[in-house]
């Protein structure tokens, strides 16, 4: 009911869609090509790089017309620890039918979050927990009657069901969950005790290739840098190949195919693997502050109240090199996403301050796990209970105009509701996520602020196309995901076409300017959402 009230109650803003001002398609081509040229290096936060990179974005914040977001400052310190792991060992599973050996980068891949000088597991009992869930409400625990303390856990990608192409299934079907995904996983199990924890890849479940493992999980890690240097954490963290998987199932006389699929069914058992786990690797450790940046544009009769637009302006650095290339650009990641940030900013301040104000946060350190994120929404500069909701923009719209817009993990709040006339403003329709197995909701900065109960728009064109439709749309997603995402060839390119972009932006302007400008709104998660009793807390105390 309270949803259909809010929909009549905001027709009227369709008008206010159209009174956009001109989302500038200049400053989204300027800012996306400096940040992701070879200048800036793949913009690694703690690297050379980052100072160039916050001060352009900083230069842009000023020019559009922004004040400084955090106490007369223009950035927030983000305390980092850098982990690069070096000498690092295959990992070898003993006591088998044969010695199954790995060998780093091709077949696996090794970390750690403790900060700690060196890493070594040696003689650890390997157990197969399935998917590493442990889910009480559900009734589902993967670890329950074994304990794995010392030991070394093998964990499947994804959720048990995501092969099933609906959303009915105990962790929603097809659409990955919080507990499909990796950092999920590796905190699941050093809460057991577990001495190492390796994740399975396998391409569909896990929605990206090996490439992509490996390219993040290789050179300088980061986490923050917090008391304890996260010695509760495994000693190791890594993933292997589906290959090297079946290798060393069949060293231990099991079938992995079997054992995979025992692992979908409610009430499975870990299962000892009967081998013995070793490896290890030195670790090169460096403290740095990183920097989230911030603007704001104060509000006129509620300042104290806030709208919040975020995107990351990190990427991966120098990487793997492909073909001589080794600097992961991240232009459409996510470059196009602080360029909207920065076009958002400009076409706020040209409509005048709101009621409430208005901030933009550019974070750092997305792809290290949502770091910079979480560090501004554990130590918020505005306070949570007095922010509104947002938009989070992660990789735009540069295929063309799309009939549709998509919500990523819909149904769990009423932004959702917010933003549907803006979306009918356009011609367009709310669309169906695509993909639900990549976990889409659980990857991006927005979910750093969920979790603390700030509901955030994760929304943006979908696959059917104005020119080619889904089939188009479609190939050009997967496209990007198999060439690009990740990797070197994601560069700026000038025959891209922005047109769909300056639609979704037109939304989100939309919607930033209704959240500011009417005080009466204060957007709640649906109570089926995991976030609504913080929400609720949090607005209990602000009043």
């Amino acid at each position: 009911m309270r949803a259909a009230i809010l929909s009549l109650l905001l027709l009227g803003t369709a008008a206010s869609a159209q009174t956009t001002p001109a989302i500038s398609v200049e400053t989204l081509k300027t800012v996306t090509q400096v940040l992701s040229s070879d200048a800036y290096e793949g913009r690694a936060p703690t690297t050379p790089a980052e100072a160039k990179t916050v001060a352009y974005i900083v230069e842009r914040m000023k020019a559009a017309g922004l004040k400084p977001g955090n106490k007369g400052q223009w950035t927030q310190d983000v305390p980092m620890v850098q982990i690069t792991a070096g000498n690092v060992q295959p990992y070898v599973f003993s006591g088998g039918k044969a010695p199954v050996s790995l060998n780093f980068r091709t077949d696996m891949v090794a970390g750690t979050y403790r900060v700690v000088p060196k890493v070594s597991v040696a003689n650890s009992d390997v157990v197969f927990v399935g998917y590493g869930i442990t889910a009480p409400e559900k009734g589902w625990d993967d670890y329950a009657g074994t304990d794995v303390k010392g030991k070394t856990v093998v964990i499947l990608i994804n959720d048990a069901d995501w092969q099933t192409m609906s959303r009915e299934g105990p962790f929603e079907g097809r659409a990955m969950t919080w507990y499909g995904r990796w950092p999920y996983k590796f905190e699941n199990a050093a809460k057991h005790g577990a001495a190492a924890a390796i994740i399975v890849h396998d391409t569909e479940p896990a929605a990206y290739p090996w490439a992509v493992v490996q390219s993040s999980w290789t050179g300088p890690q980061l986490e923050l840098d917090e008391k304890g240097d996260h010695l509760d954490q495994s000693q190791i963290v890594g993933w292997m190949q589906k290959a090297s998987a079946e290798r060393v199932f069949a060293s231990a006389g099991k079938d992995y195919a079997t054992l995979a699929a025992a692992a979908k069914v409610k009430g499975f058992k870990a299962v000892p693997l009967g081998l013995k786990f070793g490896g290890g690797f030195t670790n090169t450790i460096k403290r740095q502050a990183s920097k989230n940046v911030i603007g704001v544009l104060p509000g006129k009769t509620a300042p104290n109240d806030y709208v919040l637009y975020s995107a990351h302006w990190d990427h991966l650095g120098r990487c793997d090199a492909v073909e001589g290339d080794d600097i992961c650009n991240g232009a459409a990641d996510n470059a196009t996403g602080i360029a909207g940030l920065v076009a958002l900013a400009e076409a706020q301040v040209k409509a005048g301050p709101a009621k409430r104000s208005i901030a933009f946060l550019a974070v750092t350190a997305e792809e290290s796990g949502l770091l910079g994120s979480r560090y501004y929404a554990e130590h918020p500069i505005y306070p949570l209970a007095h922010t509104v909701g947002g938009v989070n923009m992660d990789v735009l719209n540069v295929d063309g105009r799309a009939k549709d817009f998509v919500l990523a993990g819909a149904g769990k709040s009423e932004i959702e509701d917010l933003v549907k006339p803006f979306v009918a403003a356009e011609g367009r329709v709310i669309g169906v996520e695509a993909n639900l197995e990549r976990g889409g909701y659980y990857r991006s900065d927005h979910f750093s602020f969920a979790k603390l109960g700030v509901p955030m728009l994760d929304g943006g064109s979908g696959e059917d196309l104005i020119v080619g439709g889904t089939a188009a749309g479609h190939a050009a997603r997967e496209d990007y995901v198999a060439h690009r995402y990740h990797k070197p060839a994601d560069e700026y390119d000038a025959k891209w076409d922005w047109s769909g972009a300056v639609e979704d932006l037109g939304i989100y302007y939309g919607l930033g300017r209704k959240l500011a400008d009417d005080t009466s709104l204060w957007p709640n998660w649906y109570k089926s959402a995991e976030f609504r009793g913080i929400r609720d807390r949090d607005r209990a105390g602000a009043k």
